[in-house]
């Protein structure tokens, strides 16, 4: 209208370094290192589309040098997983790379419970058009960008204590308190 010179994009799930620990892949890496309780919702067959961090700044990126105004370009990571099937596979990596110390798989501590009222069972994006348009692929897959994300996890485990302790917080209400 205004003659705004505008771009937009939508993406799927998100994965990676420093992403808050309530999300699923962070809290299953969080909790399973903890020895607490991997909690699925329901059934665990709710799937999504995971798209590793970095492929998503790089499908922005993108988008800001050829994308057309105007447009809007969906990112994606083609990576369609049931949420248990996501557990099991952190679950897997940790048992290779951080083994418990009773030996027993983490898939152990893996517990249902009461699903959402109004969970949706897929998130899914078609990225067709930012591929087919742009020549933007991510660069990562599941099984690749999964395994860097635990190990980052695992190498910066400071980072997810002071966050879950409450000092992040405490730094952010004194920098933007009124």
């Amino acid at each position: 209208t205004y003659g705004l010179p505008v771009l937009t994009t939508n993406c799927s799930n998100n994965y990676g370094p420093y992403h808050f620990p309530e999300k699923l892949i962070p809290l299953v890496i969080h909790n399973a290192l903890a020895g607490k309780a991997l909690p699925i919702y329901g059934d665990g067959q709710q799937i999504r589309d995971w798209l590793y961090v970095k492929d998503h700044c790089s499908a922005i990126r993108r988008v800001l040098e050829a994308g057309r105004l105007g447009e809007t370009y969906n990112v994606g990571g083609w990576n369609e997983k049931p949420n248990l099937d996501v557990v099991h596979t952190l679950c897997a990596i940790l048992d290779e790379l951080s083994p418990r110390a009773d030996g027993r798989p983490y898939k152990e501590q893996i517990t249902y419970v009461t699903d959402r009222p109004g969970h949706d069972r897929r998130y899914a994006i078609d990225a067709t058009k930012i591929e087919r348009e742009l020549g933007w692929k991510p660069s990562e897959t599941f099984e690749t960008g999964i395994r860097k994300t635990v190990q980052w996890y695992l190498d910066n485990q400071a980072w997810v204590a002071n966050v879950t302790s409450g000092a992040y917080q405490n730094w952010v209400g004194k920098q933007y308190s009124a």
